[in-house]
């Protein structure tokens, strides 16, 4: 599955996605300010769009991932859930019973304002709401097969920049020792039956991450793309 990050808060931004072929997309709150109007703006458009929606929440909180799921997101994407605890939680804050500690209101749009079946929906949502766990510290390395024992979870997703903060070498991903990182968790992940994720800079680099198994690519960001190109378009045009 190929996404890219969502900086951008105009609901067009999903509709361009799709068109541009994108399976999904991953709303990104935790860098970006985004108001409750504009979440349920783009999940409505990726809706229409027909691509699928995750958001990217700022923490391993109840509240925030209840009212983010209570939209409509297909998923989360969780940054920072370092342990088997913290693991745990996040799954039961997704779920409903008897899976989970989720709060339930039929009236939210994901329910359809209180029009759908309420046990068709507890039943869709648990078996459906995507789990993304982000893996991107030192520490989560280092519990990586107590946190994959937990069940619920259906991605790991390896954060290659926060690793290199984590490991004492910002901004160096490349680093050996976060890439032995990176190359362990990806195995071990891949082993335990749950798909890998994490972030490609080009075409190419995602070409090599799909031949080591990894499922869910994120393929840099709307901004990003938008002055990558601007530059290498002006760059052309100025020689």
């Amino acid at each position: 599955a190929i996404g890219t990050f969502v900086k951008l808060t105009d609901a067009a931004v999903p509709e361009l996605l799709a068109l541009a072929g994108f399976d999904f997309f991953v709303l990104d709150t935790e860098h970006v300010a985004v108001d409750r109007e504009q979440l349920t703006n783009i999940v409505r458009a990726a809706d229409a769009a027909g691509i699928t929606p995750i958001v990217r929440v700022r923490e391993n909180n109840q509240v925030e991932i209840l009212q983010n799921l209570d939209l409509g997101y297909a998923g989360v994407q969780v940054p920072n859930v370092d342990t088997p605890a913290a693991t745990r939680d996040l799954v039961s804050y997704v779920k409903y019973t008897p899976y989970g500690v989720r709060g339930l209101s039929p009236s939210v749009r994901a329910c359809g304002y209180g029009t759908c079946g309420v046990q068709d929906y507890i039943d869709t949502a648990n078996a459906n709401t995507m789990v993304i766990s982000h893996c991107e510290t030192k520490a989560c390395v280092e519990n990586i097969d107590e946190v994959l024992k937990v069940d619920g979870v259906d991605v790991i997703f390896i954060g290659p920049m926060d690793l290199s903060q984590s490991y004492g070498v910002p901004g160096k991903p490349g680093d050996p020792e976060v890439q032995a990182a990176i190359e362990m968790v990806t195995k071990k992940t891949l082993a335990a039956g749950k798909a890998v994720g994490t972030v490609a800079g080009t075409p190419e680099a995602a070409k090599k991450l799909i031949e080591k198994g990894v499922q869910y690519i994120l393929l840099a960001s709307d901004q990003g793309m938008i002055v990558k190109w601007g530059k290498n378009a002006i760059g052309e045009i100025r020689g």
